[in-house]
């Protein structure tokens, strides 16, 4: 048996991270021509669990399975909500997050980057971010003015959605009197329509496939089983990675830039763990100071309320009997069964009356019951096992920000996670509003008598009820951003170009450089970072 090569301890580019970002990045910045080091410290994506996309559902339901590929996070417990303490889990294997999560492909709306570009984040504005948006995708329907055709990440529609389904789509038209979209990601995202996902032929397109494995540039490296301690600085300069792996300790050299793409959580804790950061929280952890900046501040997520109703049309796709033939099924023949899909077959994006510029609230529709009333640990509930669909009320624009911070100078310590979840009384209102319209919907009779009944919250809860079952109920959607704000004022912790201002030789390159997040799920827009970051890099002929 041959000897497997030395890992290499020397690059023009080293990332830390091959998620969402660090994938794209690295995959870009390797097909140039440069070597690229790639430091993960989970392990190898190539596990069914992850390449079959409808097994992500056990993937976060069964305990034996929820830890294999998270770092098991958990955050802070939640003055506005109950003191809950919610998971925020976060990938711990090559892809990162993208190989974790639901493959639910939004990119955003077009607002919110003319929103980020007004700020001053020149070159982040709609029409540029389209244009990367359009190099990573291979769309199902083929190029025109907003997608893209031949990218590392395929999307597709589900090519077997279930009959109830396609009634809700019927249903939040005719409820709310909102438009049937056929691509809420090109022009206009308003309205209902088909979920798209990155998936197809019965694979999760994770940004570690599209980027890693299929672009398979020959100067990259991937290391794997790798932990990221320090990032090493000479005369102000980021020259190298501390990292330690089974071997034990050693230093990873960047020729020309280190790039943190280790998300909201882990791009923020090795920027304080290497002395950047708020100067007073450093030093009480007796670290030395680098460079005074509001790492960990401008924290915010997506949040959601689950409404679950018993539904004659949906099939009972949250029993064990139900995935387990599907597996086998899916095993003879790939591609062909549910498995071969994401979880999520709809999707809609409504205005409550909150709304400014943009719908600021999404549904995502789930094909049976969900864990009531939430998934804190270390209580889980019984799922309901009648046929049924839930729908995911969703505020995609909270005005509530927390902070993450160090719980100790330890790099395998988990930090401390704070959303401040519902801080700002006006998310609560856009999570009461939006659930009234999930019940809207599914009164209409594009559902032809198929609605039973409401599983949970249940009919009886209304106004200031409903609001307060919804503190115990409403839930993280798992997309935290905004831990290293991109901008051009004091608190930003990297400009446009993705810098760390203070240093030089180091880019932060991941959903934390959000401003503010994106109208939808937030996996399309951290790829799109990678994209557009690796452009940056290469056209700064670093």
């Amino acid at each position: 048996m041959a000897k497997k090569a030395p890992r290499g301890d020397e690059a023009d580019y080293v990332v830390v991270g091959s998620g969402s970002s660090g994938a794209a990045i690295a995959g870009r910045l390797a097909q140039s021509g440069a070597s690229v080091i790639v430091l993960e410290a989970g392990k190898s994506d190539e596990q069914l669990l992850i390449k079959k996309p409808g097994l992500v559902g056990p993937m976060h339901a069964v305990p034996q399975l929820k830890n294999l590929n998270d770092w098991g996070y958990y955050g802070v417990p939640q003055k506005h909500v109950l003191d809950r303490r919610m998971p925020v889990p976060r990938g711990k294997v090559v892809g990162g997050s993208s190989s974790i999560n639901g493959m639910v492909y939004v990119r955003g709306n077009r607002a919110n980057f003319d929103s980020w570009a007004a700020e001053g984040n020149t070159g982040w504005d709609a029409d540029s971010v389209n244009a990367a948006y359009k190099r990573m995708e291979d769309f199902e329907d083929g190029e025109n003015a907003f997608r893209g055709a031949g990218g590392p990440i395929r999307v597709t529609r589900n090519k077997i959605p279930q009959e109830g389904s396609l009634q809700f789509i019927d249903a939040t038209s005719d409820a709310l009197g909102c438009k049937i979209l056929d691509d809420y990601n090109a022009e206009s995202q308003e309205g209902v329509s088909r979920m798209q996902q990155n998936a197809a032929d019965g694979l999760r397109y994770s940004a570690s496939r599209g980027y890693l494995h299929h672009l398979a540039p020959p100067t990259l490296e991937l290391q794997s089983g790798v932990l990221a301690k320090k990032i090493l600085f000479e005369n102000g300069r980021a020259v190298g990675v501390e990292v330690v792996d089974k071997n034990g300790p050693r230093v990873v050299r960047a020729g020309k830039e280190v790039i943190l793409s280790a998300g909201f959580v882990g791009s923020a804790q090795l920027l304080m763990l290497s002395g950047i950061g708020h100067a007073e929280h450093l030093k009480e952890h007796g670290i030395d100071v680098l460079a005074d900046l509001p790492v960990g501040d401008n924290m915010h997520d997506h949040m959601f309320h689950a409404l679950t109703f018993h539904v004659s049309t949906s099939k009972n796709k949250g029993s064990a009997p139900y995935f387990a033939r599907g597996l086998a099924r899916e095993l003879l023949k790939p591609g062909t069964t549910f498995l071969a899909n994401s979880v999520f077959e709809a999707v809609a994006f409504l205005r409550t009356s909150q709304a400014d510029v943009a719908p600021d609230l999404q549904l995502h529709l789930l094909p049976w019951a969900y864990v009531s009333p939430n998934q804190d640990a270390p209580i889980r509930h019984d799922v309901d096992k009648r046929p049924a669909l839930t729908v995911l009320s969703t505020l995609i624009y909270p005005k509530s920000r927390g902070t993450l911070r160090l719980a100790s100078a330890d790099p395998t310590a988990a930090p401390l996670i704070d959303f401040q979840y519902l801080s700002d009384p006006a998310d609560l209102e856009v999570l009461a509003e939006g659930s009234e319209m999930v019940r809207e919907i599914f009164a209409s009779k594009a559902f032809k008598g198929a609605v039973k009944e409401e599983i949970h919250p249940g009919t009886n809860l209304r106004g200031q009820e409903l609001r307060d079952a919804i503190l115990n109920r409403a839930t993280s959607v798992y997309h935290g951003v905004g831990t290293c704000r991109m901008g051009v004022d004091e608190l930003a912790v990297v400009g446009p170009d993705l810098k760390v201002r203070g240093v030089e030789g180091l880019r932060v390159c991941d959903a934390s450089i959000m401003p503010s997040i994106t109208g939808g799920n937030t996996n399309a827009p951290a790829i799109m970072i990678g994209e557009l970051g690796a452009q940056l890099v290469l056209g700064s002929g670093s």
